[in-house]
């Protein structure tokens, strides 16, 4: 007899659910998503990253240290990511500027994510994101979608991308991401 069986197969799943963020529709059809598994080693950093996060940014970004208890706490950590090949060409705005090659003649900031980037390339980093946490949701695998996680691989060169978030997963009896303080 195999108890608790559930928790070897989480390392699996979470390769599926990066699969469902791989094969979401993408505007004009450039894939600029970029993914990875954390693996077990690389979760301290990524939670210590956090809390130095915290302290460096200030008191409204206590959350962070919370956030990190939580990816401590997970069962396998996925990160999603877009790294921008440019602009849909579409002279749309949404970015901030008149022109596509305003927007991408404009240095850009380094922070914990790199922008101005093109804002249908985070369009498809939301369908992205949205198409992993349902496929969690279909295989019964707790999630929380985290800016934190992701701000943090960046930071610590984890993920090579201009954005990217986390998503810890859990399997265990009570959802562990749902009533935080």
């Amino acid at each position: 007899m195999i108890l608790n069986p559930e928790s070897e197969v989480l390392e699996e799943l979470a390769k599926s659910i990066l699969l469902a963020a791989r094969t979401a529709p993408k505007a004009k059809g450039v894939d600029d998503i970029v993914t990875a598994l954390v693996e077990k080693q690389d979760i301290e950093t990524l939670a210590s990253t956090m809390e130095r996060l915290a302290d460096e940014k200030g008191p409204g970004f206590a959350f962070l240290k919370r956030d990190a208890a939580n990816l401590r706490n997970a069962g396998a950590v996925i990160l999603i990511g877009v790294k921008t090949s440019g602009a849909a060409g579409l002279d749309c705005g949404a970015c901030g500027f008149k022109t596509c090659a305003e927007m991408l003649d404009r240095q850009k900031v380094e922070v914990e994510f790199r922008g101005p980037n093109c804002m249908l390339k985070h369009v498809d980093l939301g369908i992205a994101i949205g198409a992993a946490a349902a496929k969690a949701k279909d295989f019964c695998i707790d999630n929380r979608v985290m800016y934190s996680i992701g701000a943090a691989a960046r930071v610590s060169f984890m993920q090579d991308a201009h954005v990217v978030f986390g998503i810890p997963l859990s399997v265990t009896g009570k959802n562990i991401f749902f009533d935080r303080k």
